[in-house]
Parts: structure tokens; C-alpha cells; sequence
């Protein structure tokens, strides 16, 4: 075993939350190494997950609006096919594009990035093993660092009884590479990944059905906006068992049988595929967490940290999906930033009321603090404003007029509690409120800010104003 060098910070994982804390690191000066066991960088999320995902679903939502829509706007597109074999290219495409530019981004800060895969040796020693480029030998190299940062995010969850075999039984991963079309696909667990993917093929032609053990798909929505949703992607094609708990599987010879469990029995259903998405693990294996003493909950898998990160060895912190809250990557990357500033000795922190989350269908869906069941739940005293799309102008001329913006605010103070947007590009429209929020505003100051004319934000707007007026508390 060679020991080369030294370093202030070791960060284990080049996924989201990684990287980013890798480049902060070095614009603060610390000379920092990036250890990564996989042979592209941007983890999970930019590989199998949020990039692919988002690639295939710009690309099917084209192929449904020229299917559906461009006839009302008065084009004609001839022959309208679908090729699967380009739109995979093409998804590959931009995932290599953006994996190189995570690859110029750490080396433009000097980040040095070792492939291989890591393990603690130590509270400040990092092993890593991996093939020597070019030689086709492996090799061991022992890291020193001051510090060490473990973001090697999580993998999905795989279900008793519904094994992944990789071609009849999948996870997410395989789901984003099928080389035809499915005539009928099954999903086991209607949460983001479940309805992201089921958009995509069922765009497609598959014949989708959601399998959801829960009265409700995507379970930490404003329960409102989940109606409303699983009412749009209803009449989209896709179908749904509610309360249905999946049994077992048996891998045919052309497809899956699937045992559920709805009411008060059991009924069988056949699919070519079935995806498993039922929500994702923390990747703490083979990382020496033990042997160091880095305590990790027995029952969630997750790191325990403190405030600033630090793990139960201080000189070891965690982020991202291996630690308490939504595994979302843009949480892992406001996290990595935030554990380099704290062993930096500056005030580094992430402001966990205000974390927006997005399901990318169609429409949209775009969520920051509390739905109005919490709220309720909370005891807080608030007021309830929505605004439909079909009023706004823009939405109109786009012709995509589903969906409505529920603003929740304290009925005394006005303070923004919580924003909810189903409806086109609400992934962008969910940025102002989530700032706003951040700054502590009140709803008036929305209504206060001028937004353009004719834009989808002035759905935000109309929201704020239609908010009861603020009742002064005597």
C-alpha cells in the first residue's frame, strides 16, 4: 500500500452533493482529493437518476404535445413516430456531456479525483482501491486527510418477494434503458420516480398501472394537489390501484405475474415489466464505518450527524441521501456546501423548512414548506389562497391550462408557510417562492413584486391576492 499524499479534505463520492462540496472546499482554499468507485462522475443522480430521467421525459412530452396538441395550433407533422434507439442516444448524449463538465469543474479547482473505491482506514486515513489506468492492475492508495466528507448517496430499495432481475423485475436504472417499448408495465410505488417513469411509457404507448399500498400516489403532497394530480394522469392513460399491497412476483417466460392485496383479497395481474420504485437506501457498505465507530442508525441505515455534519468521529462528515431528510440532490449539494464552510469555521447551513421538490410530469408539480395538512396538524392559524392556470394568460396561449398555484400563509402575520404549484414549469416557478420564503416574506410582498405580463408567474400573483385579507390579531 502506497501512501502519497495528504490532503485537508477527502471527499468519498462524486455524485451532487460530492462534487459540490469538493469545488467549495477548494475555493476555500483546502487542497482536497475526490475519491469515486464508478467510471463517470455526478453519482447517481447525473448516471441513472434525476438527468436520464428529465432527458426521456423533455423528449416524450415533444412527442406527446406534436401527437396531441400541434394540430390545434395548426401543424401538421406528417408520419409521427417514435425512434427509441435515438432518444436513448440522445439521453446518453447529454448524460456524457454534463459528466464532462463535472470532470472540467473539479479539475479547473485543482480537485483531484481518484478512481477507485473508498473506505475509511481511520478517522483521517482513506483507502482506496482501484485498477491503475492504463495498466489494468489494481492498486491500493492510502489517503491522509484532515478531513473526510461520505457522500456516496443510495441505490433503490429492492422488496421481498419482487427480486430485481434486471430485465423483468427492475429498478429505476433499468427502467431508464429499455430497448423497446412495453405493451403493458407495472409499478410498485407511486412516489416521484414511480409516476416520472410511468410518464415516460406510458407517452410511449406502454399500457401503465401504478401500484401504490397507500389511499394516495406521491404521499408528502399537499393532499389537494395529489388529488388533482393523480385525476390529470388518469385521464392521461395511466391507471391506478390504490391500497394495494404487492404480494409476490413470478418471472414468466414472457412477463411478471403479480400477486395484491386490495380489499379484503387477492388478485392476480400480468405485465410485460415491472419497476420496482419504492424509494432508495443509504450506500454505507464497505465504507469501514464500523471499524472507525461512525454510528449509523440500525433501522434507516442513515449516518448520524450533528448540526455541522460531524459524524460520531469528528473528523468524518456525512451528506446527502446517507443522512436524516428527503433525498433530494439538490439537498445533498446545499449540504456539501454547507459541511465544508462548517470545517472551515464558517457559519455553513441549510434552512430545511424551505427545500422545494418537483415530480416532473405533465403538468408539473412544485412543493416548498408545509402543505396544508401539516399546517392543520401544527395548530398554526393560516389562510388559503389558489389561483387556477386556466386564468392565466400565458397558460391559455400555451394551451396548457391544468393545474392551480395554493398559497398557505399565517392568518395573523402573513408569513409565507408554504407554496404549491401544480401546472406548467412549476419547477420554475417554485424558485421565487422558495427566496421568498428564505427572506421570511409575506404574502403581500408577492403581490407587491410586478411580474411580467403575460408570463406563468403571475399565477403566483393571483394566488397572493386572492389570499383573505390578514386577520390582526387583538
Amino acid at each position: 500500500m502506497g501512501l502519497k499524499e495528504s490532503y485537508d479534505l477527502a471527499v468519498i463520492g462524486a455524485g451532487p452533493g460530492g462534487y459540490v462540496a469538493a469545488v467549495r472546499a477548494a475555493q476555500l482554499g483546502m487542497k482536497t482529493a475526490c475519491v469515486e468507485k464508478e467510471g463517470s462522475l455526478g453519482g447517481a443522480c447525473l448516471n441513472v437518476g434525476c438527468i436520464p430521467s428529465k432527458a426521456l421525459l423533455d423528449s416524450t412530452e415533444l412527442y406527446s404535445l406534436a401527437r396531441l396538441h400541434f394540430k390545434e395550433h395548426g401543424l401538421g407533422v406528417g408520419d409521427l413516430r417514435v425512434e427509441l434507439s435515438a432518444m436513448m442516444r440522445r439521453k446518453d448524449r447529454v448524460v456524457e456531456e454534463l459528466g464532462e463538465h463535472v470532470r472540467k469543474l473539479l479539475e479547473s479547482h485543482g480537485v483531484r479525483v481518484i478512481r477507485g473505491m473508498g473506505r475509511l482506514r481511520g478517522p483521517g486515513a482513506v483507502e482506496v482501491r482501484g485498477e491503475t489506468e492504463g495498466t489494468g492492475r489494481n492498486s491500493t492508495e492510502l489517503l491522509r486527510a484532515k478531513y473526510v466528507l461520505l457522500a456516496t448517496g443510495s441505490a433503490p430499495v429492492e422488496v421481498p418477494g419482487l427480486p430485481f432481475d434486471g430485465d423483468r423485475i427492475v429498478s429505476s436504472t433499468e427502467a431508464l434503458a429499455f430497448e423497446s417499448v412495453p405493451a403493458t408495465l407495472g409499478i410498485v410505488g407511486g412516489g416521484y420516480i414511480g409516476l416520472e417513469l410511468g410518464s415516460v411509457w406510458s407517452r410511449l404507448g406502454s399500457r401503465v398501472t401504478v401500484l401504490e399500498m397507500m389511499p394516495t400516489i406521491a404521499g408528502t403532497l399537499d393532499r389537494q394537489i395529489g388529488r388533482s394530480l393523480l385525476r390529470i394522469l388518469g385521464r392521461q392513460g395511466m391507471e391506478f390501484r390504490l391500497s394495494a399491497r404487492v404480494g409476490r412476483a413470478e418471472v414468466l417466460e414472457e412477463g411478471v405475474r403479480v400477486t395484491i392485496e386490495a380489499g379484503d383479497g387477492e388478485e392476480t395481474l400480468k405485465f410485460d415489466r415491472l419497476l420496482v420504485a419504492v424509494g432508495r437506501r443509504p450506500l454505507t457498505k464497505d465504507l469501514g464505518l464500523d471499524e472507525v465507530g461512525v454510528r449509523v442508525d440500525s433501522r434507516t441505515g442513515q449516518v448520524w450527524t450533528d448540526a455541522a455534519y460531524r459524524t460520531s468521529v469528528p473528523t468524518v462528515y456525512a451528506i446527502g441521501d446517507l443522512v436524516a431528510g428527503p433525498m433530494l440532490a439538490h439537498k445533498a449539494s446545499a449540504e456539501g456546501v454547507a459541511a465544508v464552510e462548517c470545517m472551515a469555521g464558517l457559519p455553513g447551513e441549510v434552512n430545511y423548512d424551505v427545500i422545494p421538490s418537483v415530480v416532473y410530469t405533465l403538468p408539473e408539480v412544485a412543493s416548498v414548506g408545509l402543505t396544508e395538512e401539516q399546517t392543520r396538524q401544527r395548530g398554526i392559524p393560516h389562510r388559503i389562497g389558489t389561483f387556477p392556470f386556466s386564468g392565466v394568460a400565458r397558460a391559455v396561449c400555451m394551451g396548457e391550462t391544468e393545474g392551480l398555484v395554493k398559497i398557505i400563509a399565517h392568518e395573523h402575520s402573513d408569513r409565507i408557510l408554504g407554496v404549491h404549484i401544480l401546472g406548467p414549469r412549476a419547477s420554475e416557478l417554485i424558485a421565487e417562492c422558495a427566496l421568498a420564503m428564505e427572506l421570511d416574506a409575506r404574502a403581500s410582498d408577492l403581490v407587491r413584486a410586478i411580474h411580467a405580463h403575460p408570463t406563468l408567474s403571475e399565477s403566483i400573483l393571483e394566488a397572493a391576492r386572492a389570499l383573505p385579507r390578514v386577520s390582526l390579531k387583538k
